[in-house]
């Protein structure tokens, strides 16, 4: 039998190097360098936050032809609760038609073509209107509080 001594000693860690020193003015002028790019990511994402709000275009919208339909947003805001339970209602119908048919309710092409003419177009068009809707309620709705 062999048995091996293995010695780990550390080894002197070296001294740090000394940073040579910078002029003042050199670094001032690096975070002022650093302070202008840094301005100018935050306009970046400013201009891109403002190019993404949908919120914003259905304001616009709205202020833009607030004369011919002043009545707009209270009125999208009536209709928005009707619209939503409507659509609520038609997926509850659904979903409880796929309960009572069960597992095999959709296995053949009859039956889902049968499924798909009774609820697909529907809630295509009923999901397609409120999602027109409920934008402009809310953006009357924040104009009002702005």
């Amino acid at each position: 039998m062999n048995f091996f001594q293995i010695d780990v000693s550390a080894a002197p860690a070296p001294a740090p190097a000394e940073a040579p020193a910078v002029p003042l003015s050199d670094t001032a002028d690096l975070l002022r360098q650093m302070l202008d790019v840094q301005r100018e990511q935050l306009a970046q994402l400013r201009a891109s936050a403002a190019a993404h709000d949908a919120s914003g275009r259905w304001r616009a919208f709205l202020s833009r032809w607030q004369d011919d339909f002043p009545d707009l947003p209270a009125a999208c805001k009536k209709a928005l609760p009707h619209l939503e339970r409507a659509y609520g209602k038609l997926i509850a119908d659904l979903a409880d038609n796929l309960a009572q048919e069960g597992n095999d309710a959709l296995d053949n092409d009859f039956a889902l073509q049968e499924f798909l003419d009774r609820y697909g177009m529907r809630l295509a068009q009923l999901g397609a209107i409120l999602s027109l809707v409920a934008p402009l309620a809310e953006a009357g709705h924040q104009g009002e509080s702005a």
